[in-house]
């Protein structure tokens, strides 16, 4: 078994520590841009809620502002994202090469990914709960953390699985653009060299890490749906 992996993988055999150093690089993006991207990406996704036409704070010139920013952002592909925030990037971190310049497109990238995402889990909580809350006195602030925040948890975890997808797909992308993790060793070593192993174990690497974020939202939302 040893020696076929050997004869198989032998690009992948030199280079151990370049893979978890990659590895390693792809997780901190990925949790760093859940994170930041998630709290933020809750916060603009409750307000379009809130604003929205018949919402319980209904402000149509900020949900229109709101609505029309997060479509334009959504529609940039996101290579094209990493040009544009090229100089924001260098402004903040100092650099446009390596994981933590990566983060500043990833997470402008992701959050209005996730408000939108967040949007439409808020908007599938039954209008009636809502309307009792307010016939019982309820502030706006307690619907939003007693009904919107609560009774949607299910969706929002189903949202931020998704979005965590989402997020380890494009760290991949950014990697083609000298961010560093398994995207630009697929690219930089898999693809530039012809070495095909190394952009294999990459690809099968960043599947892994899809599969065990998909299993443990799976978990989190079997827990708080009983």
């Amino acid at each position: 078994m040893q020696a076929w992996f050997y004869e198989t993988f032998p690009n992948v055999v030199a280079i151990p520590n370049e893979i978890w150093a990659a590895t390693k690089q792809t997780i901190y993006m990925s949790f760093w841009t859940a994170l930041v991207a998630g709290i933020l990406g809750i916060f603009l996704g409750v307000l379009l809620v809130v604003t929205r036409p018949g919402g319980i704070l209904a402000q149509g010139f900020v949900y229109q502002i709101l609505d029309k920013a997060i479509n334009v952002i959504r529609s940039v592909p996101f290579i094209i994202l990493l040009a544009l925030l090229a100089v924001t990037t260098r402004f903040l971190v100092g650099t446009t090469i390596g994981e933590k310049a990566a983060l500043v497109p990833l997470i402008v990238g992701v959050i209005p990914f996730f408000a939108r995402q967040i949007e439409n889990a808020l908007l599938e909580i039954d209008p009636g709960v809502i309307e009792a809350a307010q016939a019982m006195g309820t502030s706006p602030l307690g619907i939003i953390f007693r009904v919107y925040l609560k009774e949607g948890l299910p969706g929002i975890v189903r949202a931020g699985a998704l979005t965590i997808i989402n997020v380890i797909g494009l760290t991949a992308m950014a990697g083609a653009v000298g961010a560093g993790g398994l995207g630009n060793l697929a690219i930089s070593r898999g693809y530039n060299r012809f070495q095909t192993d190394v952009t294999l174990v990459a690809t099968l690497l960043i599947l892994v890490l899809v599969f065990i974020s998909q299993f443990v939202s799976n978990l989190i939302i079997k827990k708080i749906s009983h």
